[in-house]
């Protein structure tokens, strides 16, 4: 899942959202729900509940669309809106449930020895990935993942780029740990 383009963000029509254009809102919510469900999904690990978060994102998107300044950040401050919907839940319910890694989707172009490897190489990263404290993994996953850039992550997370950076950081220096001691114990 990748944002945007420049030019496909100038296309996007939330000048009109703003003034109220239903179908406009159609468009911004066929554009970003999938890149939301999986950024709220890889932090809650429920689906239902990454359904509702999603949901009360865009619904608090319609509500404060005039708060939002520069319209080409759409992208960004709607997965701002994602994140504290994410903690206002985490916070309600003190802990994140933990559910099954989805499957990766069939790869037509690998034979399926190439698939197996590839889909045990992703599961293996999920489990290490949750073992990361939420925000760091919230930072892997926007920044690799999502590919949003530290200063735009330091926005969504309502963090500075710093903080965003030190993150980053720590969450690669504690996957290569927990890599190198799961290699160490296979061994």
């Amino acid at each position: 899942m990748t944002m945007p383009e420049v030019a496909d963000i100038e296309q996007l029509p939330v000048a009109q959202a703003r003034a109220g254009d239903p179908a406009a809102w159609e468009t911004l919510f066929r554009r970003y729900q999938l890149p939301l469900y999986v950024y709220v999904f890889e932090l809650v690990r429920q689906e239902q509940l990454s359904l509702d978060l999603v949901q009360e994102t865009f619904i608090a998107a319609v509500k404060h669309v005039g708060a939002l300044r520069d319209e080409a950040r759409f992208g960004g401050w709607l997965f701002s809106i994602a994140h504290q919907k994410v903690l206002q839940h985490w916070r309600r319910r003190q802990e994140v449930l933990v559910e099954e890694i989805p499957e990766a989707a069939d790869d037509l172009e690998d034979g399926p020895d190439e698939l197996l490897i590839r889909q045990e190489s992703e599961a293996r990263f999920m489990e290490l990935l949750e073992r990361l404290p939420a925000p760091q993994r919230s930072v892997l996953l926007l920044h690799f993942i999502e590919e949003f850039p530290l200063d735009e992550i330091a926005r969504i997370s309502g963090t500075q780029t710093g903080t965003v950076k030190s993150r980053l950081h720590y969450a690669k220096k504690s996957l290569r740990k927990l890599l190198e001691a799961g290699n160490e114990n296979a061994a």
